[in-house]
This record gives C-alpha cells, sequence and structure tokens, in this order.
C-alpha cells in the first residue's frame, strides 16, 4: 500500500490514470470506434442530405477509409511487432506461442471491429477473456457515434423530406447509417459478399501486421488499412454497402430504430440486417485461417534464420584454409 502523503501528492491527472490495462483497452476501442461512426457515417451523411452536391460514391468510398485509418491511429497504439524493445530472443518466443514483452505504450490495436476481434483471438493473437470487452465497447462506440451524426445533422434530415424518417425511396435518410442490399441482391448472394469482403480484409490485415512478411513501415501500418478499405469498397460495395463490421452496421441500425425510422429498419431488405453482422464474422474466421495455412506457417523459423545468416557471416573451414 502507498502512504496517505502519497496518495495525497498526486496530482488531478495522475489520479485520472487508469489501472488497468483491460480498461485502457476497452476505453480505447470505444473511442476508436465512435470516431470511426462520426467521421464515416458524417461522410455519407453530407453526399445524401446535399443530394450530391458535397460527395459522393468517392468521397463516401475515400472518407469513409480514412475514418478507419484515424480510428486506428487513437486506438492503435504500438504494434506489438513494431515495437523497438524487442530483441531476437523475444521474437522468437512470441512467434512460438509465447507471451509478448510488457510494452508500457499498448493501446488496444485499434480492432474497432468484433469481426477483426474474433480473429485476434481464434488464432493466438489476443486472449479470449478479452473479447466481450472489446466487442461491448465497440457496438456502444458505434451507437454513440451514430446518435452523433443524428445530432450534428438534426436539421439536415428534418428538412430533407419534410421531417419524414425514411427507409427506402429517393429520400430515403436510414442508409446514412447502416447498410442495405440493392433490389436485385438475395440473401444467399447478401451473405457471400460480406463473407469474402470481410475474408479478403483479414487476409491483407493479417499480412500488413507480419513481420516475416513485408508489412508496412512502422507508423504507416493505419494508412495500409485506410488504403486497402478502399480498394474493398470500390471493388466489393456495389451489392450492400461492404460494411464488414458488426458493430459499424447494427449499433447505428438499432438507433435508427429507435430515433424514429422504426423498427421496419430491421425488417427492410427481407430482415437483412443480420447479414452484415454474421457475414464478418464468418468471413474473419476463413480470411485469417486462409493466411495462416497458406502463408504464415510456411515462414522459416526465426532460430535458423538466425544461425543461417550467421553461418553466411563466417567462412567455412576450407574458405578459411584458402585465404590464409
Amino acid at each position: 500500500m502507498q502512504p496517505e502523503g502519497a496518495e495525497k501528492g498526486k496530482s488531478f491527472k495522475q489520479r485520472l490514470v487508469l489501472k488497468s490495462s483491460l480498461a485502457k483497452e476497452t476505453l480505447s476501442e470505444f473511442l476508436g470506434t465512435f470516431i470511426l461512426i462520426v467521421l464515416g457515417c458524417g461522410c455519407v451523411a453530407q453526399a445524401i442530405l446535399s443530394r450530391g452536391r458535397f460527395g459522393g460514391v468517392i468521397t463516401i468510398n475515400v472518407g469513409f477509409s480514412m475514418a478507419v485509418a484515424m480510428a486506428i491511429y487513437v486506438a492503435g497504439g504500438v504494434s506489438v511487432f513494431s515495437s523497438v524493445n524487442w530483441s531476437s530472443t523475444h521474437l522468437i518466443g512470441f512467434l512460438r506461442g509465447s507471451n509478448p514483452p510488457t510494452n508500457p505504450t499498448m493501446v488496444s490495436g485499434g480492432h474497432i471491429n468484433p469481426a477483426v476481434s474474433l480473429a485476434m483471438c481464434l488464432f493466438g493473437r489476443m486472449k479470449w477473456f478479452k473479447l466481450p470487452f472489446y466487442v461491448g465497447a465497440q457496438f456502444l462506440g458505434a451507437f454513440v457515434g451514430a446518435a452523433t451524426v443524428f445530432g450534428i445533422y438534426y436539421d439536415g434530415l428534418m428538412s430533407f423530406a419534410g421531417g419524414k424518417l425514411l427507409i427506402v425511396g429517393e429520400n430515403a435518410t436510414a442508409h446514412i447509417f447502416a447498410t442495405y442490399p440493392a433490389p436485385y441482391l438475395s440473401l444467399a448472394n447478401a451473405f457471400a459478399d460480406q463473407v469474402v469482403a470481410t475474408m479478403i480484409l483479414l487476409i491483407i490485415v493479417f499480412a500488413i501486421f507480419d513481420s516475416r512478411n513485408l508489412g508496412a513501415p512502422r507508423g504507416l501500418e493505419p494508412i495500409a488499412i485506410g488504403l486497402l478499405i478502399i480498394v474493398i469498397a470500390s471493388s466489393l460495395g456495389l451489392n450492400s454497402g461492404c460494411a464488414m463490421n458488426p458493430a459499424r452496421d447494427l449499433s447505428p441500425r438499432l438507433f435508427t430504430a429507435l430515433a424514429g425510422w422504426g423498427f421496419e429498419v430491421f425488417r427492410a431488405g427481407n430482415n437483412f440486417w443480420w447479414i452484415p453482422v454474421v457475414g464478418p464474422l464468418v468471413g474473419a474466421v476463413i480470411g485469417g485461417l486462409i493466411y495462416v495455412l497458406v502463408i504464415e506457417i510456411h515462414h522459416p523459423e526465426p532460430d535458423s534464420v538466425f544461425k543461417t545468416e550467421q553461418s553466411e557471416d563466417k567462412p567455412e573451414k576450407y574458405e578459411l584454409s584458402v585465404i590464409m
């Protein structure tokens, strides 16, 4: 126990510091997902409510993707793979399954997506007991983010369709907050769409943070992920908006149900609402599995790499005799 005098001597800032690393991570996931929704759905709101005068598909794709990057910068902290404190012993141990060295600057990793958090747990990159805290924070952050966008654009929403909050039609505004399927899209096709899009997302995210692959320069990983989202949204976004994130879709959808659009938001598109929730979870598992089986497990063992490098640095005995 600390002396009473030491407690009294703490500054206000020191008293606010969270002691629990799980609490820090949970709070950062909440804030990161909040920023994602405010900036991402804000891009959609600006385009829709201006009827295309202040945005369109390009600003939405780029804006939402950069919202992901900015959110990761806020919540991501220092990647365990890019820490300057890693020694070769730490790296070998971690890649063999032992815990990483303690990093006091680590935040949460900036998952901002329950599908990503699930994959991280499933493939040993995060402990399972953290999953409900991460997911709860992500869903709550997305809900508060949707409420913030609604508040900021309240007057615009009220004037857009004569005060009506519509789900379908040319004056619909529900799709500012959540994704809805194209009229031609079947549920089976929609499910496959979300599985494949999220599968590709996780394959490349695993590659970006794989220290034994090309990766991305330290500090530029969020930008790489932002560029990845632009590519996926530009190529696979037509069918249903390419959510790839259960929290990004379900929490704002729930908010719209409570804020005036009604629970028809869950029945629209032949009860489409569960597709952007379940599809990304399945896709994340498949994507992580593909990367691990096709790429990761085939990396050479770190200790064998070090031995090879050492042998290359030292001439063989017969080479020494020739030189001498």
